[in-house]
């Protein structure tokens, strides 16, 4: 799963429905989401998967307002229309992504 630097992340939201892991290499729960966020992208083909350091990349982080990790935040067409913080399982994830298919 490719990871976005801020100059590659609003073309990488720009169209379809795209989750983004808001993520940071020392956070536990958000090395215990990852798995399951690489499972999901390849399963489900029609939604882009991408990750994003927050502290690597923390202008972004604090455009979208993320406080907590792990955060995932799901756009549509270049604009945020949910999102989760924390871990949680995997159908709670694609709960989430159907209701924008």
């Amino acid at each position: 799963m490719k990871i976005l630097n801020s100059n590659e992340f609003d073309n990488a939201i720009a169209s379809g429905i795209v989750l983004v892991d808001f993520y940071a290499d020392w956070c536990g729960p958000c090395k215990m989401l990852s798995p399951v966020i690489e499972g999901l992208a390849e399963k489900m083909e029609q939604v882009n998967f991408y990750k994003l350091n927050v502290d690597a990349s923390s202008d972004i982080a604090g455009r979208y307002g993320v406080q907590a990790i792990p955060n995932l935040i799901i756009f549509k067409d270049g604009k945020a229309v949910d999102q989760i913080t924390g871990f949680v399982p995997e159908n709670e994830i694609v709960k989430h992504l159907q209701n924008l298919l």
